[in-house]
Order: structure tokens, then sequence, then C-alpha cells
């Protein structure tokens, strides 16, 4: 499994996300408290927006705790909407192309978890991407499937109808082939300027997600001021400080639309 972070509200340094909160996604990296995979060590990446409609994107294959170009980066860049990442392979290679968040167009997305019997299914799946998307893929993981999907089905018209047939489609794929194992999500997907986060599965083991606002960024003695009703908003794996009652779990088979500055909740059905 893996451990991811998105971030939207006053344009902060990421440092003071990634690095500085106690529990901070690059204490997760190596050890996550809140997923039976401690370590999450094979490659990470960042998607931030800036000036640009299309989003920046750094990614590699070593762990995140052990980059000093992630750290020296996350200083340096201010965004007010960035995705961050780090991999816990679930089969597939270790490669920058299979590292998360996957990005095309203005468009970013991010995935932990897995499609159950992805071996077994693959080649149905890619046959529902639309030819002129597959071409533009670059590695061979279930979450960027998944991304390509979303895309196929509508991602840029209707997120959360993307969602729905691609959940569906999935799902299908893996009933005909007689697939047991689970379909597990928690993904997010942006266009800088909403986020779209998915928490399900198939045998309502999802892994965990968290959502949380504050009045602004400042990871004095590890906390990150969660305090507000109002303000900057984070979606992440697990809570980034102690303080968890400013955090609110995202419930299993729940979608999470967060729009200016608003967050809605809602059960997801498919």
């Amino acid at each position: 499994m893996c451990r991811w972070l998105a971030y939207a509200g006053s344009p902060v340094y990421l440092d003071e996300v990634l690095f500085k909160p106690a529990n901070s996604l690059i204490s997760q990296s190596l050890h996550a408290r809140k997923s039976h995979v401690v370590t999450n060590g094979d490659g990470f990446g960042l998607g931030w927006y800036d000036a640009k409609t299309e989003p920046g994107l750094y990614r590699d294959v070593r762990p995140a705790w052990n980059d000093d170009n992630l750290r020296s980066l996350s200083e340096q860049i201010r965004s007010n909407l960035f995705f961050a990442h780090v991999r816990a392979s679930t089969g597939t290679s270790t490669s920058r192309a299979n590292c998360h968040p996957f990005r095309h167009g203005r468009w970013l997305f991010m995935h932990n978890g897995q499609i159950g019997g992805f071996d077994r299914i693959a080649r149905d799946l890619d046959f529902m991407i639309s030819p002129e998307l597959y071409r533009q893929r670059q590695g061979n993981t279930d979450s960027e499937t998944l991304f390509f999907l979303l895309l196929t089905f509508g991602l840029e018209r209707d997120p959360v109808t993307a969602f729905r047939l691609a959940v569906e489609r999935v799902e299908g794929a893996m009933a005909e082939a007689g697939v047991t194992d689970p379909l597990r999500i928690a993904a997010a997907v942006t266009d800088g300027e909403r986020i779209i986060a998915l928490r399900h599965s198939t045998d309502r083991q999802s892994p965990t997600l968290y959502h949380g606002m504050a009045t602004g960024v400042r990871a004095a003695d590890g906390q990150t001021c969660c305090v507000s009703e109002t303000g900057s908003l984070f979606v992440s794996s697990e809570p980034l400080d102690a303080e968890i009652r400013n955090w609110t779990p995202v419930a299993e088979s729940s979608l999470l639309v967060a729009e200016t500055g608003k967050v809605k909740v809602e059960p997801f059905r498919h």
C-alpha cells in the first residue's frame, strides 16, 4: 500500500506540510501508523500548481526519506494546491513511470490500494481505455489504469460520474474473471481548482483517509494548526499530527468533493 497527501489553500512552502508535522508524509514513508505496510520506500512523487495551467511534476524511485533533492525543492516550491505520494508497490516494478501522482493535461491523480486480480483483468481493462489516451500511458500499474479509465469515462466533464463508471467497469471485469481478491481504493484527482477523493472497497477494508481544515499552515512543534472550519484543506492517508479532533475520517464508500474552500462528503453509489 501507499500513503498520500493533498493540500489546497493559501500558498505554502511544501516543506511546511511534507517534512515538519509530527506525522508528516515523509515520516509516514518510513513509519506509517495506520497501514499494515509500515515502510513506503518504492519511490515518491510531487505534483503542484503555480502560474501555469498544467502542474509541475517531480518523481523518483528513491525512498522519500533519502532524497536530498526532495527536501531542497520542497523548501523552495510554494503552491496553493499540491499532491504528494510515497509508494509501496503491490507487485509492479519500481520505476519513475510507476510513481504517483500521474499527470494528464491539467489533471493529477494518485492512489493507495489495489485492483484485485489485476494481472488477470489488465488486458480487459486496457481495452476499455480510449485509443487516444492509451498511447499516452507510461507505466504498467493498476493505479495508472484506473486514472486512464477515469479520463475515458469523462473525468474532465463530470468527475463524480467518471468515478462511478470506472469503478463499475472494474468490478464488472473482476466478477467476470472470477476474481475474489478485493478492490481497494483511496484515490484523489485534481484539476488545480477542485479535489475529488474516493474511499471505496469491495470488502469494506478501504485504506484509511482523513480530511482536516486549517486557518493556515504552521507546523510548530509538529502541529499543523488544523483548528478552523474554513481555510486550507488537507486530505491525507493519516492525520499529520496528534490533534485527532481536528481530523475527520472519510467513511467507507464515500466521495469527497472540495471546491472554493468548501468540502462535501457523500455516499459513493455506483
